[in-house]
């Protein structure tokens, strides 16, 4: 009998759909490291566990009767990892990982400024999920194990890290170095000692810099500069300020060079302030949008929301039992408990009426394209998404500071 040819796509790939041999479910992330440095170098790094995992899944199809050449297969898989809205650049410049990644800022903004990624990881499953409809790589998974920090090649110039600021923040508690999640900080150390990559890029909430008194943001800077001999530099940047956004998101920015690598260190400088020329109304959606974004009449809040919110030319912020309204015009901060209940996500008057933004508004008050896709998971995950991810603009013009001193 004649077996069936088959057509093969990167999704076949997880782990419910064909049972597994490396640490799954870290299948998708070799393979698609792998071919996104085909024609680098890098690949090599990964080449082994990549054709492992190709050969496991041509056998497994095998038993079900289904036939698959190795070298067809992986041109396949080449070709759509290769077929995203953001393809590596061909011509790149400098290497860089991406470490809790998100929904990738930081890659959007390198790529932007020439660097190629060749390392990617991140836990959330749904984060994973958005990053490789945009970039065509799953991101390995959880950093703090061992294994996942081997797959990082030995050489890169950049190591980008917005390391999870819930710890640090207002709406996190604040406690720090004593959450789990503050400690994650200690594994970019580790990276960071390994590796020594030449320059570091890191990205927080701006409580970082009070928390403990200070005692926080000292240990980190020390971490940099005494025990691993970089030159640190941090400030804080607001994305209305720095970013031609309209969105008021106050962050902490630290980048720190190794000097042993990187001869005019002290030419770095962060961007300087430029003017806002953009309002909400070249980020808001136009025309009616769905209705399940509009207040009904008879929803218990109306009358409150109708009175206060007068202005079509601002964002307003429910806030438990009364409404505030964004007296710059722009967006409120965006943040990760959005559509989670308690800081709800932010509002507006439209000519419909009175409705929440949307995901792709969030996306847009970020500074993603409008060609950013959006995949198809829960507006709360969305949301979720916007509000824990970077301002890419922002993170694109420090970039652009960065390569002029390297």
């Amino acid at each position: 009998m004649a077996k069936n040819k088959h057509k093969v796509s990167i999704e076949e790939f997880d782990g419910k759909n064909y049972q597994i041999t490396l640490t799954e479910p870290e299948d998708k992330a070799v393979l698609t490291h792998y071919l996104h440095n085909v024609e680098n170098g890098v690949s090599k790094h990964y080449k082994k566990d990549a054709l492992k995992v190709i050969k496991n899944f041509v056998e497994y199809k095998e038993n079900d009767n289904i036939q698959i050449v190795q070298e067809e297969a992986l041109q396949q898989l080449l070709f759509e990892v290769n077929n995203v809205p953001f393809p590596t650049p061909k011509d790149y410049k400098f290497k860089f990982i991406d470490l809790f990644a998100g929904i990738g800022g930081f890659r959007l903004a390198l790529q932007n400024t020439g660097g190629k990624c060749v390392y990617t990881s991140e836990w959330d499953k749904s984060a994973k999920k958005t990053y490789r409809e945009n970039f065509g790589e799953t991101p390995f998974g959880d950093i703090t194990k061992e294994s996942t920090k081997n797959y990082i090649p030995e050489k890169f110039d950049v190591l980008c890290a917005g390391f999870p600021c819930q710890a640090f923040s207002i709406a996190g508690n604040r406690k720090g170095f004593a959450d789990t999640r503050g400690t994650l900080f200690f594994d970019v150390e580790d990276i960071i000692a390994k590796h020594r990559p030449k320059a570091v890029f890191l990205e927080n909430v701006k409580n970082l810099v009070t928390h403990d008194k200070g005692k926080t943001f000292k240990t980190i800077v020390e971490v940099l500069e005494k025990k691993l001999g970089y030159k640190v530099f941090s400030s804080i940047l607001n994305s209305l300020t720095h970013a031609n956004i309209p969105q008021n998101r106050e962050r902490i920015f630290i980048v720190a060079f190794d000097p042993k690598q990187v001869k005019n260190v002290n030419n770095f400088k962060f961007p300087e302030k430029i003017k806002l020329t953009k309002t909400i109304h070249d980020i808001l959606e136009k025309g009616k949008q769905e209705e399940k974004y509009y207040y009904p009449k008879s929803h218990q809040y109306y009358p409150e929301l109708k009175k206060t919110m007068t202005s079509k030319d601002t964002v307003y912020q429910w806030r438990r039992v009364y409404v505030r309204e964004n007296k710059s015009n722009a967006c409120p901060t965006l943040t990760a408990n959005m559509g989670t209940g308690g800081h709800n996500v932010p509002l507006i008057k439209d000519d419909f009426g009175i409705r929440k933004l949307t995901p792709r508004e969030c996306f847009s008050f970020q500074g993603y394209p409008k060609n950013y896709i959006l995949p198809n998971l829960a507006n709360g995950r969305l949301y979720m998404q916007a509000g824990n991810s970077v301002t890419t603009t922002l993170i694109e013009r420090i970039a652009n500071k960065i390569m002029e001193v390297l």
